[in-house]
């Protein structure tokens, strides 16, 4: 029970070191919440003065995550000097932990540098439509670490920013036009001339379809039951999906109203008799 006794802290060793330190911990306390408040006020007034002056939203997210970040690494940093520790003993500490860190998370390090790399290659920006990494879907943030996409069906899928910055992708927003391909098949006792002057028609009817250049139609291979056209035509990059499905269903009705036949698959079998 002495032994116990006397590891309790006396009255007197308390009220010394709440005079020694209990106004650089109250100091401390009072800095970490009053920064963390600012820190916040001041990402928050970034956000709406980037929504405001419509800054590139590709830029937006990055670079107020980073601010945040640093602006948070300085706060606690400030602190520790405040405790007492010195400077150069604290450097050296730092180096240290970053050397053991920058081994641990050589990945998310990785990902940050691809970050940066996507924000000056600008290989895509905020609300393009891309494929990469076995994913498609519309770009909604590039964060500091990782990109955050949006499928058509509304899932949410994250990318890290290394992988996505030294991979392949296709970038379905980028150009202003895309060409759109169908493929229809009719039968052999079809005249070709007249399937393909219907075809031209009915792209060409449609105002999104674009006159120059010009819709294209021809005769693709001749199959075991059909002859089979290729179609091409182009359109403005967002009016890709709803031009695609429209016309298969236009080119449709068009041939069901002149008597076009699309024939099934079909086989001649011929039977011999042996005697």
């Amino acid at each position: 029970m002495e032994n116990l006794t006397s590891l309790i802290p006396s009255t007197e060793w308390l009220l010394n070191f709440a005079l020694t330190y209990g106004g650089k911990l109250v100091l401390v306390v009072v800095t970490l919440i009053v920064g963390y408040w600012l820190i916040g006020r001041l990402v928050r007034m970034m956000k709406r003065i980037f929504e405001k002056r419509e800054f590139d939203k590709t830029l937006q997210t990055f670079l107020v995550q980073l601010v945040g970040i640093t602006l948070k690494v300085l706060l606690a940093i400030s602190v520790v000097t405040m405790i007492g520790v010195q400077m150069t003993s604290f450097i050296a500490l730092l180096g240290a932990a970053g050397v053991a860190f920058g081994m641990a998370l050589s990945g998310t390090l990785q990902n940050f540098a691809g970050g940066v790399m996507l924000l000056i290659l600008k290989p895509f920006k905020v609300d393009d439509y891309i494929e990469a990494q076995g994913f498609a879907g519309t770009v909604m943030e590039i964060q500091i670490f990782h990109t955050v996409l949006n499928t058509p069906d509304k899932k949410r899928i994250i990318i890290p920013n290394g992988g996505l910055s030294a991979g392949s992708m296709i970038n379905y927003s980028a150009e202003p036009i895309r060409r759109v391909n169908w493929d229809f098949a009719v039968a052999y006792s079809e005249d070709i001339d007249k399937v393909k002057q219907t075809v031209i028609d009915v792209v060409s009817a449609d105002e999104r379809v674009l006159k120059d250049p010009v819709p294209f139609v021809a005769v693709a291979s001749l199959g075991d039951s059909s002859v089979n056209l290729t179609v091409r035509a182009w359109v403005n990059s967002p009016d890709y999906w709803s031009v695609f499905f429209k016309m298969n269903e236009a080119v449709k009705n068009e041939f069901d109203a002149k008597g076009i036949s699309i024939p099934f698959p079909q086989q001649d079998v011929h039977l011999f008799q042996q005697k």
